[in-house]
């Protein structure tokens, strides 16, 4: 993993991974010998409004894959009325591709507990949650330990602070393990104990979320980068990134490179240049299509090596930049096997609530099955196009368009190699059975 960020070309600059390199990172000594917990020293001595303010500031966005901003959000809760109000730090980190919060989490777990202090703060709150995917047992025992040194420490639980007026009790609640539960209010229903469904919006979490009280949910990431905006001096974080896309973020970098991982880089940086600090294309090989933010964005060629990586380029490229899932694949791909990969996830994973995602991403995976194995019918490809029109669009919540896009790009891109799936097998055009070692999990 990368342990440095690019604040300016040339320069290096410590930030969200800052001594994970270290012996016992994760701890609460560690951290504080590296800054710890001045962000937060800082925040109490602010006004809730001032925070929220300085995050605005700052430009920080969210960084689970929409890209809101983050101090916006905050904003979004109605008056105080002396009632409970919540965080949630949605940590169930479950799109192919994506591994940024985990990794984080496992490294430095109190970065994520000052910046939900700093947070909690901001919207006068005392009580806050993260949701995390129950099968990463070991992250989850780091993160209780975590919260346990936190309070001992007098830093989180009742009456803390240099005034005594500051209160904040942290819940990790481990999920059962659903990719509909990263959805926001999906979520919230999981973390009450029913079965995790969307809810239909409006109310918005922010007016009716959990307990049907103001609600902020934010992802790991987001809610990490609090922190250094406040352990910093003012300024620090528009420093990096671009004019509408400022700060640093994470980028998984995974498949068919030399050195996979995480890259923490200012928002802007190329994926071609990822690519270089990845160790390359490995060797023999070369690029043949990579996604900029995950499965569920559309792809990209070569053609887009130099785009840079922030939201506003790549969304006018054609794509989103999302979690930053940047999957590499070269000649010896199918596109067809990947994407019949994806799908069989995304029809897996549908919660059943609409139509659209129910039954559409069924039958798109049995066509795509179909021309995997070279026994596709006249009319399939049309087929696989009119299901994903009619799903994109039309499903209760973001995961029936999450299954569509990745079937509508691959055909506008290779709709020679869906052709040929009238015919030939992918294992028989790409012998080599690369893709499929990378579906199931390989790095390369």
């Amino acid at each position: 993993m990368s342990d440095v960020t690019f604040s300016k070309p040339g320069t290096l600059t410590p930030v969200l991974s800052r001594g994970w390199d270290e012996d016992r990172s994760w701890t609460l000594e560690s951290y504080r010998a590296r800054g710890g917990y001045k962000g937060l020293e800082k925040a109490l001595k602010m006004e809730p409004g001032d925070i929220t303010e300085t995050v605005k500031a700052a430009g920080l966005r969210g960084r689970g894959g929409a890209g809101f901003p983050t101090g916006l959000k905050w904003s979004f809760l109605p008056p105080d009325d002396g009632k409970p109000r919540y965080l949630v730090v949605n940590a169930d980190e479950s799109e192919p591709g994506t591994c940024k919060d985990i990794p984080l989490l496992m490294a430095n777990p109190h970065v994520l507990i000052e910046g939900m202090a700093i947070t909690a703060r901001a919207i006068r709150c005392e009580h806050a949650f993260v949701y995390l995917r129950g099968e990463v047992a070991h992250v989850y025992r780091r993160l209780l330990n975590a919260v346990r040194e936190a309070e001992e420490a007098g830093i989180i639980g009742e009456g803390v602070g240099p005034n005594g007026d500051f209160t904040l009790r942290i819940t990790a609640h481990a999920g059962a393990g659903a990719y509909i539960c990263g959805e926001e209010t999906a979520l919230l229903d999981s973390l009450e104990g029913r079965r995790g469904h969307p809810r239909l919006k409006p109310p918005f979490p922010a007016v009716e979320g959990l307990y049907a009280r103001p609600t902020v949910v934010n992802n790991v990431e987001s809610i990490s980068q609090v922190s250094g905006i406040f352990q910093n001096e003012a300024g620090w974080f528009n420093t990096m990134g671009t004019e509408k896309s400022a700060g640093h973020g994470l980028f998984s970098v995974s498949g068919h490179v030399n050195n996979p991982g995480q890259f923490e880089a200012p928002f802007g940086i190329t994926m071609r240049e990822l690519i270089e600090m990845a160790g390359g294309i490995r060797d023999g090989h070369k690029l043949k299509f990579w996604t900029p933010g995950g499965s569920s964005t559309p792809i990209f060629t070569e053609e887009e090596l130099d785009v840079p990586l922030d939201y506003e380029s790549v969304g006018e490229a054609g794509s989103m930049l999302a979690t930053r899932a940047l999957q590499v694949f070269d000649e010896t791909t199918s596109v067809v096997r990947v994407i019949t990969r994806w799908v069989e996830f995304y029809q897996h994973e549908s919660c059943g609530k609409c139509t659209p995602c129910r039954e559409g991403t069924y039958w798109m995976k049995q066509i795509l099955l179909r021309l995997e194995d070279g026994r596709g019918l006249p009319g399939d490809i049309d087929k696989l196009l009119e299901i994903a029109g009619n799903i994109a669009g039309r499903s209760f919540c973001a995961l029936g368009d999450a299954s569509a896009v990745p079937v509508q790009s691959g055909i506008a891109r290779f709709r020679e190699e869906f052709e040929a799936g009238m015919t030939t097998p992918a294992r028989e055009l790409f012998p080599y059975e690369a893709s499929a070692v990378f579906a199931k999990g390989g790095a390369r």
